[in-house]
């Protein structure tokens, strides 16, 4: 089913134009603060909880789908934050492209899509080439945060993770179902409330390690590319 497309608004939305024009993402906000990344906002309930929290922080926030860009940012505008900016924007892309080298706090990944057919799987997010690209935008000691409902990848993003020598695991094993003060999205209480537990992993880059190469990504499912026609 095509999605129908709305035209969104918001002073909080970057068209991704704009972004590339200003050749920076700190340069959106009022105020140089502290940056982090949310990928995937679906409806903005994670992110608005976090940026009342934070205030002193900067989130930009990325999502594929013009609903849930929409959608979120109303919530942000209801709540009146000046913290986030939201871009309909593939992450690879944003994260090649538009932010620097040790300039992300955090990362943040909830609940991606698990491509949950075997012969889908080389289609998710979070694999060995993305977490080359996470550590060369996150700072030294900047927080990487994956959460799913999807077992299989669950443990395979925390297996990943442990046995990535550029992070260092902030908790007791490589993924835990407890939360503690993470914020909870809609979705993410939806299968807490049926008893069905969420796979939080929660990493952090090592101060004193040292990428061998600058991560490129490859052309592919869902990149976008400066110069080529949006869809």
């Amino acid at each position: 089913m095509t999605q129908t497309m709305k035209l969104i608004t918001s002073p909080v939305f970057i068209p991704e134009a704009l972004a590339v024009k200003e050749g920076q993402i700190a340069s959106l906000f009022p105020h140089q603060q502290p940056l982090s990344l949310e990928i995937g906002c679906g409806v903005g309930d994670f992110i608005v909880q976090l940026a009342k929290r934070h205030p002193q922080r900067n989130f930009i926030v990325t999502d594929i789908f013009n609903q849930g860009c929409l959608r979120t940012c109303t919530r942000v505008d209801e709540a009146g934050l000046t913290n986030i900016r939201v871009m309909r924007c593939e992450a690879r892309f944003l994260m090649t492209h538009l932010i620097r080298a040790g300039e992300l706090d955090a990362i943040y990944v909830n609940c991606p899509d698990p491509w949950p057919k075997k012969r889908h799987r080389k289609r998710r997010l979070v694999n060995h080439e993305f977490l080359q690209l996470a550590l060369h935008t996150l700072k030294p000691g900047g927080e990487f945060h994956f959460s799913t409902d999807f077992v299989d990848y669950g443990v395979s993003v925390g297996e990943l993770l442990d046995a990535e020598p550029g992070f260092a695991n902030l908790q007791s094993t490589p993924y835990s179902h407890e939360l503690g003060d993470y914020p909870i999205s809609k979705y993410m209480r939806r299968f807490l409330d049926r008893g069905q537990p969420i796979y939080y992993s929660r990493f952090e880059r090592r101060a004193d390690y040292q990428l061998k190469t600058t991560p490129e990504i490859q052309r592919g499912f869902r990149s976008r590319w400066v110069g080529r026609d949006p869809k």
